[in-house]
């Protein structure tokens, strides 16, 4: 390379002579070596301008990348439904296969209903001897009952006092005529003790004689029927005011008594309502229970982890197969938290999926409330032990843009590389 550099020398004369010429090639050789070397500069050029170049690219590419934060620690996210049945029983039939899509409401598996028919029969009786019960209408029947007992006593009541003033009056009426009677007595005794000194004295005829005597004896005994009169008119007072007394405390206790026996009534007609509920969500129950034995589709999605065949019995809470709900998916990025600076809700966000080499618009929907590690089985207890500090990852939510392109082949779990726009 440094004999390239080196010019050609002049050719020499015929006249001049060796010594000379060597003389003049060693004078060309200096003259050479004090020149710069026009290939080395050119050299020192493309290398500067390399490095320029490098350092520009650097300084753009780094300006470049602080517009976005990106991970490879994301994935697809969905939600995923664990099917189960809610009642005992023997699978009659499976209507699905593993990976088979299914709608909302479609009949996955069914179960034998004999027994649960049963139960609903058994459970329509009940509810029918309980409503035969609870028509009972003894209530409205204890109810006129009181009532009319009621007025019953009441009338009672009036006519014993009624007949009291009426024994009463009896016994002031006797007692007037026995004070007349006993008048006339009196003045039929003297008559007759006259009529005694008369026919003594032959005065008076015998016949007139024995007419006094019997008017005497007669107002005598009309003496003693008054009297005895007046003593049963007093006796029917006093029964009078023991029927009275009687029909008074009859009527309290068919006031007191009324009332307690309709609320027994009623606390009965209660109890056999309670019964009747009871039998009509018994019944509910078992028509729910026939109705569960046809275990249908809550949501869209793909079958997976089928576990159920024809002639297997199942018990309540065993899980038969999941369903992986397609049309609902987000990406969940776990970004390192020094990366969580500038990232914040409604930023927009590129997600590639690896598995379909498919680019996909989002943004950022939420980020959570704490680490993943916080939400581990088992997480770390930095006070114990010795301690190393490990940079942590914060799960966030990105939302896919709808109506995109292949977005009807992802499937939760697929790995994905995001990346967001900070701003």
């Amino acid at each position: 390379m440094s004999d390239a550099a080196v010019p050609e020398a002049e050719p020499s004369t015929p006249s001049s002579s060796g010594k000379a010429s060597a003389q003049d090639g060693k004078g060309a050789q200096q003259h050479a070596a004090a020149k710069p070397k026009p290939m080395a500069a050119k050299t020192k050029a493309i290398l500067g301008a390399a490095v320029l170049l490098l350092a520009v690219g650097g300084i753009g590419y780094w300006l470049y990348s602080r517009q976005f934060e990106e991970t490879d620690d994301a994935q697809i996210d969905g939600n995923i439904s664990n099917l189960s049945t809610r009642v005992s029983g023997t699978v009659k039939a499976v209507n699905v296969e593993e990976n088979a899509p299914v709608k909302l409401g479609q009949i996955l598996v069914e179960l034998d209903p004999t027994d649960l028919e049963v139960a609903l029969l058994q459970a329509k009786a009940s509810v029918a001897q309980a409503q035969l019960q609870a028509e009972d209408p003894s209530v409205s029947i204890a109810q006129s009952a009181n009532k009319a007992s009621l007025s019953n006593a009441s009338a009672d009541v009036t006519t014993a006092a009624a007949g009291i003033s009426g024994a009463k009056n009896d016994v002031l009426q006797i007692q007037a005529q026995l004070e007349q009677a006993q008048a006339n007595d009196k003045n039929a005794q003297l008559t007759r003790q006259r009529a005694d000194a008369l026919l003594a004295d032959k005065a008076m005829a015998q016949a007139e004689y024995d007419s006094r005597i019997a008017a005497a004896q007669a107002s005598t005994a009309n003496v003693m029927a008054l009297r005895q009169a007046l003593a049963s008119a007093k006796d029917r007072v006093t029964q009078s005011e023991a029927r009275l007394g009687a029909a008074r405390s009859k009527a309290v206790e068919v006031e007191a008594n009324g009332p307690r026996q309709v609320e027994t009534r009623k606390a009965s007609v209660v109890f056999r309502q309670g019964a009747l509920d009871l039998a009509e969500a018994q019944m509910k129950e078992a028509e729910n229970h026939v109705a569960y034995a046809k275990i249908t589709a809550p949501i869209n999605g793909i079958v997976g982890r089928k576990s159920v065949n024809v002639g297997d019995r199942v018990a309540p809470g065993q899980q038969l197969l999941a369903i992986a709900q397609v049309d609902a998916l987000w990406v969940t990025a776990n970004f390192r938290e020094t990366q969580l600076r500038r990232i914040k809700v409604g930023d927009k966000a590129e997600v590639h999926v690896d598995s379909l080499g498919l680019d996909l618009s989002g943004s950022v929907e939420s980020i959570a409330g704490a680490t993943g590690s916080r939400f581990s089985v088992l997480p770390p207890e930095n006070a114990s032990g010795n301690y190393v500090k490990v940079v942590q990852r914060l799960p966030v939510r990105i939302k896919i843009d709808p109506n995109q392109q292949g977005t009807d082949r992802l499937r939760p779990g697929m790995s994905v590389e995001p990346k967001v726009t900070v701003r």
